[in-house]
Formats: structure tokens, sequence, C-alpha cells
């Protein structure tokens, strides 16, 4: 989730800070204060500092000299293998500089012409200068977010504001000493430098001219130079002033250029190249500077004014008008604002080594501790509650043993009952199969002495325990079935017709049978299969 966060840019000759957040695709400013750094350095920048807000928080830009970039090619490892290299290399700078370093790295998109390595991003800062800001930030009784190179704020003001093509980009902050670069590849960073020199060449070349103070110079500079190739001027001290301007003009150009080749040269991409190049800062807001780079560099540069996108409504009408005067020297407050809300931002964050302890420390082993406190209680409260559980098991255990007994008790009756009913039901079957099939020939034999026609007589009477499925005596269900077979005497006519009689008789004599008969075709002999034994028919619906 975005959180609100204070961008601030302490520069040699302004100050900004933007508060705001990074929601719904742009930047939300919500304050806005700007200042001139009368001092020229770093307590002076922070003296100058006099926000009507609390600028909590902050996430502090760093430049110049007491910073470092630098580009580091690795084979594809582990984040943790990744974190001990890079710990080893700010290490051994350290020894060199003689001084304590704070640092943190990042992570390049991968580059198409690099197979199976990155590129590591390591930013370092020495802990002194992390110290003077620390002071300065004190005295706003504000707290830190971090510190982030201006070069990274600049790339992130880039991503999230600027116009992004397939093309690659040099995006420079022309600050008073400095110069904050960045090559972009697309949307993808590839470099990041930052620079000694900026407007202040311009500042001395004209004071030197004129001989006059540089503050003097810096108001001829704004008021009348200009770089613009073919310029005409109105009088003869603006020519003066703007050919003053031509040489830190070339060394501008010269500084840019360079970067170039210290990106070839860091990174072993030998063939790469600019399309175009965009400025902010406060130089760059000198007459006709875009029109002369690009005349000098031979690809179109022109001045970057992320402001255009950027949701300004929340602002006062007084912090508006400030910001729209100083929104070329505001680019990197807002990428840093941005870096620090932003939690798709391309971020990183060097921290001095007493915060970074005691954020560790509250992020992890204040944790570890407060787990290791919380596992002790709840293994003491958790033995105290099995010593409860198992007094109250033991209870339930005399109890269940008791039930247990009767219940093996009852079981052994069950099972004695069980096998003395099977075998009671054999005999019962046994029995059953008996009298059913005597009583079923004893019916059978009455009805067949009193119906049986004079022109029959019977040859064969058998009783089997079976089953028929045209009797409704199922497989599973056997049952007594009783077959008679007999003779016609011949010449008997109208056998069909007596046989029919024979039926009925049958059918008439013995409620509840079930017969199947099947008459020869001559008509001389008949089989007839009955049972008084099967199923009952389902009664149907008188209705239906």
């Amino acid at each position: 989730m975005a959180r609100t966060t204070t961008g601030i840019d302490i520069g040699s000759k302004t100050v900004q800070l933007l508060r705001g957040q990074y929601k719904g695709n742009t930047f939300h400013a919500t304050h806005f204060t700007a200042a001139t750094n009368e001092g020229g350095d770093l307590d002076g920048g922070w003296e100058a500092c006099e926000p009507d807000f609390k600028p909590s928080t902050a996430r502090i830009g760093l430049t110049g000299r007491e910073v470092n970039l630098r580009y580091t090619r690795v084979p594809r490892v582990p984040d943790w293998q990744l974190r001990k290299l890079m710990r080893f290399e700010v290490e051994e700078i350290g020894d060199q500089s003689g001084s304590e370093v704070a640092s943190d790295f990042n992570l390049l998109p991968e580059l198409p012409e690099i197979e199976g390595e990155d590129v590591v991003v390591l930013a370092m800062a020495r802990e002194s200068l992390l110290e003077e800001h620390m002071h300065g930030l004190a005295g706003l009784g504000a707290g830190l977010d971090a510190f982030a190179p201006n070069a990274l704020a600049l790339y992130n003001a880039w991503l999230r504001y600027g116009v992004i093509e397939g093309d690659t980009v040099l995006v420079a902050n022309i600050g008073h000493e400095n110069v904050d670069v960045v090559i972009c590849r697309g949307p993808d960073l590839v470099f990041a430098r930052n620079l000694s020199g900026g407007s202040a060449l311009f500042d001395r070349a004209i004071a030197d001219r004129f001989d006059i103070s540089l503050s003097q110079a810096e108001g001829v500079k704004k008021n009348h130079a200009s770089v613009a190739p073919g310029a005409s001027f109105d009088n003869a001290s603006a020519e003066k002033a703007s050919r003053a301007c031509s040489a830190p003009a070339g060394q501008l150009s010269s500084l840019l250029q360079s970067t170039l080749m210290f990106c070839k040269s860091q990174l072993k991409i030998p063939g790469f190249k600019i399309d175009r190049v965009m400025l902010c800062g406060g130089g760059a807001a000198l007459d006709g500077l875009p029109e002369w780079l690009q005349s000098a560099m031979g690809v179109p540069v022109e001045r970057f004014d992320p402001f255009r996108v950027v949701d300004t409504s929340a602002l006062d009408a007084e912090d508006a008008e400030e910001l729209e005067r100083h929104k070329l020297e505001s680019v990197v407050a807002l990428g840093l604002a941005t870096m620090g809300s932003d939690p798709e931002g391309y971020s990183v964050e060097i921290l001095p080594a007493k915060v970074r302890r005691t954020r560790e420390f509250w992020g992890g082993t204040a944790f570890l501790v407060a787990a290791g406190l919380l596992a002790v209680l709840f293994l003491g409260w958790d033995a105290w509650n099995d010593s409860q559980s198992l007094d109250a098991l033991r209870e339930q255990k005399g109890g269940l043993a008791s039930r247990l007994r009767s219940a093996e008790a009852t079981d052994r009756d069950t099972r004695a009952l069980l096998e003395e009913n099977t075998e009671l039901a054999a005999i019962s079957s046994d029995l059953m199969a008996a009298l059913g099939c005597g009583e079923q020939i004893a019916r059978a034999l009455e009805v067949l002495d009193s119906k049986l026609p004079e022109e029959f007589w019977l040859s064969r009477l058998e009783s089997t325990w079976s089953f028929d499925d045209e009797l409704g005596v199922d497989r599973a269900l056997e049952r007594p079935i009783l077959r008679i077979e007999g003779r016609a005497r011949e010449g008997t006519r109208s056998m069909a017709q007596l046989h029919e009689t024979f039926l009925a008789s049958l059918r008439d004599g013995l409620p509840g049978a079930r017969l199947k008969a099947a008459p020869s075709a001559d008509g001389t002999r008949f089989e007839v299969d009955l049972t008084l034994l099967a199923a009952p028919e389902a009664v149907e619906d008188e209705e239906n």
C-alpha cells in the first residue's frame, strides 16, 4: 500500500521539500516548499528549511563527491549470497578509503547484451555525510525513511512521469555544483551516475568575463545570457555574457558524452548509443541550452517537466505558485517522494549504521526474542494444561475400563446368541422346506384327484428346491417347485380346450399359486410347473 512520503533535495543553491503520495498511476502532492541555500553548504541548506508542514517519513537525496555509484557484473546467485558479495566489496572500499561507508544495492533490469550474469548497482555514501543530514533532519522534528542517490530518484521520476518509448534516453538533472545522470532504454534503467559540474560553471565564466561577483553573474545569466545557436542580442553585454557561456556549455556537453563512454566501459556494451536527451534541474533553465546541446550531441534535446502529469490540486495557491517557479529544480524531490511512496518503485535505501541496526533489531531480533518469550510462556501453560488434562483422563480411564468390561461381556453374549440364531435359522429353513414341499404336494394331489380330466393321466410328479423367474422365485430365495407331467389319451378331441380347462381348475383349486404350462405341439403331452410359496405379487392400484 502506498504511503505518504517527503522527498528532500538539499542542493548547494536551492532546497526543495515535496510531500505527497503515489497512487492511481500518478503522484498526489500535498505540500511543497523551496528555499535558497545562502550558505551554499549542507548546514546552510538545512538551516534554510522552514516548511509549514512536518516532513515526516523523509527520503533524502544524496549527490556529490561523497556518494559513489559502482557497477558490478556478477553470476546469477541466490539473494543471500549476493548480499554477502556486496558486503565484502563495501568493506574493502571502506578499508581503502579509511572511513565508514553506508551502502545498499539493487539489480539492474536484465540486459540482452549480457547473458548468464546480473549487473548490480551499488550505492555508497560516507557515514559522516549521513550524520550531517540526520542532524539537520532532527532540527525539523522529522523521521527518516531512507537516503537515496539523486540519480536513482531522477530515474523514478522519468519512469513514472516521462514519455516512455522504445528508444534510449539520457536524463540529466543539472544542479548548481553537480549533474545527476541516468540512461534508460525504454522503461529499464541501464546506467546512473552523479558528476561534478553544473550551472556554477556558467556563473564563474560570466563572473570572470565581467569581473563581478558570482551572485551578480547569476543574475546576468538568468536575464541576458543565451546559448541558442544563431541567437540575436539586444546589447553588447548580453552578447558578451552569452559568449562567456559557450565554454561551460561545451564542458557540460563533454560531461554528458563522457557518461555514455563510461557506461559502455562499465557495462562492457561497446555499441551502445543515445537517441534523445531530457534536461531538468535549475541549470536546464538557461536560455537556448537544449538547442545548443542538440547541435553538439546530434540527438534531440528538450526539457523534462514531470509536473504536467502530477496532481497538485491539494496544494494551496501559494505552494502551487512556488512549485511552478521551481518545477525544474524539484524533479529530484519528486523522484525521492515517489521512490518512498511507490511500493513498485526502483529503490536503493542507504541507512546510517545505527539506524540500520535499530531497524534490523525491531524487524528481526526483537521479533525473535518476543517469539521465544511467547514460546516459553506457551510451553509453561501447555505443561500445566496437560497436567490437568492428564488427571481428567485418568478419571475417564477408570470409568471407560468398567464400561469396556461390560461391553465385552455383552458382546460375548450377543455373539453366542447370533451363533445360536444362525443354527436355528438353518433348522427353520429345513423345516419350512419340508413342510412347504409336503403341503404343496398334498394340496396339488387333492386338486388333481378331483379336477384332472378323464382323458388325461399323470406320468410324473416331482418336487424340487429351485428358482424360476417366471414363477416369481428369485435365485437368492429358492422355494419348492412342483412339476406335473402327463399325457392325453389318443384320439382325444378338443385337446387345447381340455388343457385350458385343466389349468383353470388348478388355479381355482390352488389360490395364490404361480403356474407355468408347456403343452406339446401335437397335444399328447403336457407339463405344468407351479409353486404356492413364491413372494406375493404387488397388488396394483385399482385406479390404474
